[in-house]
C-alpha cells in the first residue's frame, strides 16, 4: 500500500498496545483529517528483545469495537500510518539523542507504566541511557537545550499518560531533581521551567491488545498478516490539564476528538474513580456471590443492572462536584462499555485488592452521602457487606480465590468463626481497621448495625434473592 511519511514532530516513550491504540490512533486521524502533519518516533524505554515495529515500516492495524450511540455493534478498522520508526534506546542511544536536535519536534508523549515515573537517586548522567524514564528525559532535554543554545522556541509539550495522579507534575519534579543531582546549569533549569510545558493527564480506554484467540479469523478477514495488530474498546477519553493553546495545537476545532483541555483534571479523575471504578468494585462481591463471572453478565441481568444503576445514579453522582448532566452522560457511557460484546472482563480479575479499592473508590461516597443525608447509602453499604462475606473465601458451594495483602487475609482467617457465631463483632472488627480505612468506620452513625444486618441476610439468603426482592415489582 502507499504510505505517507510525516515530519517527525512527536517523540513517544513507549511502544506498547495502549499508546498505539490511543495516542497514535488519535494522531493518525488528526493527520488524515486536519493539517496536524505529525509523525511519531517511538522510543522503547526498556531493554527487551521483542520484535520492532520497524519490520512493518511502522504500520499496524487498530481495531476499535463496541456499542455506538445507537447501541449498535461497531468495529472500526484503521491502518495506522502515524508512526515513522522505532528507536531501541539501549542499542541506539546516539540515534535517540540526535532526535533532540530536530527543530520540528514539538511533543513528547509517554506511557512507561505506573512504575516508570519514579525517582532514583543513583541514576547517573553518564549512563547511555540513564536507567529511569525521568533520567532519560532529562538527558534528552538537556541535549536539546545545549544544541539550540537555550532557544525559548525549542521547548516542548510533555504529556505523560502513566496512570498516576498528576503525572505531569510528578514527572517535572523528578526531571528537576535530576538536573539538581547532576549539577546542570541554572540556565537549563530556567529553560525547563519557562519554555517547556508539562501537562498532567487522565486517559481512559480499555485496550485489549493483540487478539491471539481470534487473530487467524481477523487476518483472514483483513487479507494480510499483522504482528502488531491491536484491539481496543470503542470508547475513549483524553483529559489534559494544560493551557488553552493546546486546543489550537491539537486542531480540536477542526476535528472534535474526545480530548478535553482543562484547568484541573481532579473532577474528571474523581468521576472516573467513583463511577466507573466504583461500579466495578461494588459489583464484584455482590455478583460473584451469585455465581456471576463477568462484568457483561452483570449488566445483562436486569436485577444486577438495577443495582448498579441505583448505586451510580442515587448514591455516587449526587455527591460528586461536576454538573449532573455531564455525570449522567458519563454514567450512560460506562454502562455501554460494560455491555461491550467484544470484552469479557472477569470479576475475579477486578477483585485484586478489593478492600483497598473500596477505600479509594466507594468509601468517600459512603461518607459524603451519610454526612449530607444523615442516612446510609443502601447499595454502597450492601457492597461492603458482600465484600465482608466475599473475604471469608467461601460461600455456599463457592471457593473464592482471594488476592490481597497477606496481613488483611490473615485477619479474616482469624475472624472466620465469627461468621457463624457473632456477625456484629465481625462487622465491628472490619469497620475498625483504621490502618486500612484511615478512620474507624464504626463512628459513622448506624453503619455497624446496617452492615451487620446486611451480612446476616447475605449469609442466609444470598445476594441475588435480596436484590430480586428489592427490584422486582
Amino acid at each position: 500500500m502507499v504510505t505517507k511519511q510525516y515530519p517527525e514532530k512527536i517523540l513517544q516513550f513507549g511502544e506498547g498496545n495502549f499508546l498505539r491504540a490511543f495516542i497514535d490512533w488519535m494522531v493518525d486521524q488528526l493527520n488524515e483529517k486536519t493539517d496536524f502533519n505529525s509523525g511519531i518516533t517511538l522510543v522503547r524505554p526498556i531493554d527487551s528483545a521483542h520484535p520492532s515495529i520497524n519490520k512493518q515500516d511502522g504500520l499496524y492495524t487498530a481495531i476499535t469495537r463496541g456499542l455506538n450511540e445507537q447501541q449498535q455493534q461497531v468495529a472500526d478498522i484503521r491502518i495506522i500510518n502515524s508512526v515513522n520508526r522505532e528507536i531501541l534506546i539501549y542499542s541506539e542511544y546516539d540515534e535517540f539523542i540526535k532526535c533532540a536536535e530536530n527543530p520540528e519536534l514539538q511533543w513528547i508523549f509517554s506511557n512507561t507504566t505506573e512504575a516508570g515515573i519514579v525517582y532514583h537517586h543513583d541514576v547517573c548522567f553518564e549512563e547511555k541511557p540513564a536507567k529511569s524514564f525521568p533520567g532519560k528525559l532529562t538527558q534528552f532535554l538537556f541535549h536539546r537545550y545545549q544544541y539550540f543554545k537555550g532557544d525559548k522556541d525549542k521547548g516542548l509539550f510533555i504529556i505523560p499518560c502513566e496512570l498516576i495522579d498528576y503525572n505531569g507534575e510528578k514527572l517535572k519534579e523528578f526531571v528537576l531533581q535530576h538536573a539538581q543531582d547532576w549539577d546542570l546549569p541554572d540556565e537549563f533549569v530556567t529553560w525547563l521551567n519557562e519554555h517547556n510545558t508539562f501537562c498532567s493527564t487522565l486517559v481512559d480506554r480499555i485496550v485489549t491488545g493483540y487478539p491471539k484467540n481470534e487473530i487467524k479469523k481477523l487476518e483472514s478477514e483483513l487479507g494480510y498478516k499483522d504482528d502488531f495488530l491491536v484491539t481496543a474498546e470503542y470508547f475513549y477519553l483524553f483529559v489534559i490539564q494544560g493551557p488553552k493553546i493546546l486546543e489550537e495545537k491539537l486542531k480540536l476545532n477542526s476535528l472534535p476528538l474526545n480530548i478535553k483541555i482543562v484547568d484541573d483534571i481532579k473532577p474528571y479523575k474523581e468521576r472516573k474513580v467513583a463511577i466507573l471504578n466504583g461500579a466495578h468494585t461494588s459489583m464484584v462481591p455482590v455478583a460473584y456471590l451469585a455465581g456471576i463471572k463477568t462484568v457483561r453478565e452483570v449488566t445483562s441481568n436486569p436485577t444486577f443492572l438495577a443495582y448498579v444503576n441505583e448505586l451510580i445514579t442515587h448514591e455516587v453522582i449526587p455527591v460528586l462536584s461536576q454538573q449532573p448532566s455531564e455525570l449522567n452522560q458519563f454514567a450512560a457511557d460506562v454502562i455501554d462499555r460494560f455491555n461491550n460484546p467484544y470484552i469479557e472482563h472477569e470479576l475475579l480479575s477486578i477483585s485484586l485488592n478489593s478492600l483497598t479499592k473500596f477505600k479509594t473508590r466507594l468509601l468517600p461516597q459512603l461518607i459524603s452521602y451519610s454526612q449530607q443525608r444523615n442516612a446510609i447509602p443502601y447499595c454502597i453499604s450492601f457492597s461492603l457487606a458482600a465484600l465482608i462475606v466475599f473475604y471469608r473465601g467461601k460461600f455456599n458451594h463457592l471457593t473464592i480465590p482471594l488476592k490481597d495483602d497477606e496481613y488483611l487475609l490473615e485477619r479474616f482467617k482469624v475472624w472466620d468463626e465469627l461468621y457463624d457465631t457473632d456477625i456484629t463483632q465481625l462487622t465491628y472488627n472490619v469497620l475498625a481497621m483504621s490502618d486500612l480505612w484511615e478512620i474507624d468506620l464504626n463512628q459513622i452513625d448506624s453503619l455497624t448495625e446496617d452492615i451487620a444486618l446486611k451480612v446476616t441476610h447475605i449469609l442466609r439468603s444470598g445476594t441475588q434473592a435480596i436484590l430480586e426482592a428489592r427490584y422486582t415489582k
